[in-house]
């Protein structure tokens, strides 16, 4: 909790303040995305694993992700995750188990999170919304497992950003099909009652197949000319930059 910047975010949502107190915020914001810049810069294309802390090692869905992430990473991807432990610490293990790079971009909380062993290099973040864009910036694909509050904002939010056009489309799977049935049906309500369109769904998996996901990951994959496709950038040693390696 000793954090300048957790103690700003909260003093910052309490309303209007003097100008000075407002700017020195932004620019605690300008510099968590530059602190994200440097790490991150050299990834290459790379698909991200949401879920759940709260996992154990012998859960299915720990399991799972853990399946789904290595499959994925036998792709050419690497894996990136919240860098926590759970969901996302089985996701960074099944990456390192199949020779893939394993990136988290972790988040700075009183308790619940701390960077899991299965990294070959991770970034810690202050605010949720810096942390939720540089995951989107970086990724060509997000898979979705169970999880609580913040699986789902990470979600919705990324499903709104390409219903509006504000991001590229690209493919959104969603694993644990029962954990997630009433999300579902919700969804299928939406569109029967004409609230999101059928091409809303163009790109949403639900599945519970790892070699379902990895097929309509590829797919998207050969097609797609997006940029996030390319080869990792180059690190500049003068710019104190480090080129990412496998643990």
């Amino acid at each position: 909790m000793r954090n300048a910047f957790l103690k700003e975010e909260k003093k910052f949502m309490e309303g209007a303040r003097a100008r000075w107190k407002e700017l020195k915020y932004v620019g605690g914001v300008v510099m968590q995305f530059l602190k994200g810049f440097r790490e991150l810069h050299f990834i290459g294309p790379c698909v991200t694993v949401f879920g759940s802390a709260r996992f154990k090692a012998d859960h299915p869905y720990y399991e799972l992700a853990r399946e789904v992430s290595a499959e994925i990473g036998k792709l050419g991807f690497a894996i990136m995750t919240g860098g926590g432990p759970g969901i996302m610490e089985a996701a960074n293990r099944g990456a390192q188990e199949a020779g893939a790079l394993s990136v988290g971009c972790n988040i700075l909380l009183p308790h619940e999170q701390a960077h899991n062993p299965y990294l070959d290099r991770f970034v810690t973040m202050e605010y949720f919304f810096v942390r939720k864009e540089l995951l989107r910036k970086y990724s060509f694909a997000f898979v979705v497992l169970p999880g609580g509050f913040g699986t789902l904002d990470e979600f919705f939010e990324t499903l709104t950003l390409i219903q509006t056009g504000k991001i590229q489309r690209f493919p959104i799977v969603v694993m644990g099909v029962g954990f997630h049935k009433e999300i579902i049906a919700h969804v299928q309500r939406m569109m029967d009652e004409q609230t999101i369109s059928p091409e809303d769904m163009d790109l949403l998996l639900f599945t519970d197949s790892v070699q379902e996901v990895v097929a309509h990951i590829r797919k998207h994959a050969e097609g797609s000319p997006s940029i996030k496709l390319e080869p990792p950038r180059k690190a500049t040693w003068l710019l104190g930059e480090r080129k990412l390696k496998r643990a």
